[in-house]
């Protein structure tokens, strides 16, 4: 008798639960239906920025893109030194190559979305004259969609800053290639201290997003060296392997990152070394008119190696933007002989002129890590 009570009672209970879903009305079919649909959206989102979070954007491939580039050669903002068809250079594909990850895509980028996620916000990249290119870049970027009287750039010692006013967003460049301190000494000696960085640091307080390069100027060649003495406490040195040098410099700047910032306020990202192709007497990327297609072998730059170490023993979590490979395969997008305007004469001639085979070209492979930092961002 109890079973056959437990048992109406689970069936009357059923048929009150279907009845009141049978007179829904329409419009809470409708709204039912909008949930489900804004989950599907959810999820959607949420499952590529896990696919962009778990991709590789390093390893991939250059393919042709008519859309591109994603701005003007006539940017404002760009040094005469990388617009290269201003020079003279004849051909314009490599604006047009876009690097395709395996696996996955990187979003194109999108100037008026990501100045919206970075309002009121500062974004300083760090380091040498390839950082300031890929400074210019980003620059160029954002700067068509903003009205002319709205935004503007400031200088600050060794930073300059391009201000889009009405986001008060600050894009900013700090001039700081070793981010250790070099120093000018008795008989104007150039000291590097291996353990001071107090004087390019404090420009690097109260920034929002910090991407950090420092790699071609500890490897320069002796007779080129940007140093006279190395110094570490009272230790002077003459001569010290530039590797060692360079991890004693980057735990430097580790330590200062772990002591002075705060990862729920900052963002730090590192970026690999960007490769120069300079071999065969300068002229290596001189004339070239595609990318490389693949490496049987990409070649690991000691500096990349080094620089995996020094975050592997930091506290705070830096994000490694590799560029290494992917750049590696651009040698055509080098501004070679083109890194000033040339004549019709001096092109045919060519004596006597450099070749830079190390900066890059605008609009170029820079735009690429910045799409890149914009992903990962």
């Amino acid at each position: 008798m109890a079973i056959f009570h437990a048992n109406f009672l689970l069936f009357w209970f059923s048929f009150l639960l279907y009845s009141s879903f049978a007179v829904c009305s329409r419009y809470e079919q409708e709204e039912l239906q909008w949930l489900d649909d804004k989950d599907d959206e959810i999820n959607m989102v949420q499952n590529r920025h896990s696919s962009l979070r778990s991709c590789d954007f390093g390893t991939g491939k250059w393919v042709y893109d008519q859309s591109y580039p994603l701005y003007d050669a006539t940017c404002p903002y760009l040094s005469t030194a990388v617009t290269c068809r201003k020079n003279g250079r004849p051909d314009s594909d490599y604006e047009k190559w876009k690097w395709k990850p395996h696996g996955c895509e990187i979003p194109r980028f999108d100037a008026l979305d990501f100045l919206a996620r970075m309002r009121r916000k500062r974004i300083m990249l760090v380091g040498d004259s390839i950082t300031r290119n890929q400074w210019e870049s980003l620059v160029c970027l954002i700067q068509s969609v903003i009205p002319t009287a709205r935004k503007t750039v400031t200088y600050n010692g060794p930073t300059m800053a391009f201000q889009a006013l009405d986001y008060e967003t600050s894009i900013e460049f700090c001039w700081a290639p070793f981010l250790v301190e070099l120093k000018k000494g008795p008989g104007s000696k150039r000291i590097l201290h291996l353990d001071l960085i107090e004087e390019n640091a404090r420009y690097w307080r109260e920034v929002d997003v910090l991407v950090f390069d420092s790699a071609h100027w500890w490897t320069h060649s002796e007779k080129s060296s940007s140093w006279d003495f190395l110094m570490e406490g009272n230790n002077a040195y003459k001569n010290m392997n530039p590797m060692v040098a360079y991890e004693k410099g980057l735990m430097t700047w580790a330590n200062w990152i772990d002591l002075n910032l705060d990862p729920r306020n900052t963002r730090v990202f590192f970026r690999s070394m960007s490769p120069s192709h300079n071999r065969e007497n300068g002229l290596k990327c001189y004339n070239q008119r595609e990318p490389i297609g693949y490496f049987n072998r990409p070649h690991v730059p000691e500096q990349l190696l080094v620089l995996q170490q020094v975050l592997k023993r930091t506290g705070f979590p830096v994000y490694l933007q590799d560029i290494t490979t992917m750049s590696a395969l651009r040698r055509d997008g080098h501004p070679s002989i083109y890194a000033r305007a040339l004549g019709e004469k001096a092109k045919r001639e060519m004596r006597g002129y450099s070749s830079d085979c190390s900066h890059w070209c605008l609009p170029g492979v820079p735009d690429t890590w910045n799409e890149m930092l914009n992903a990962m961002l």
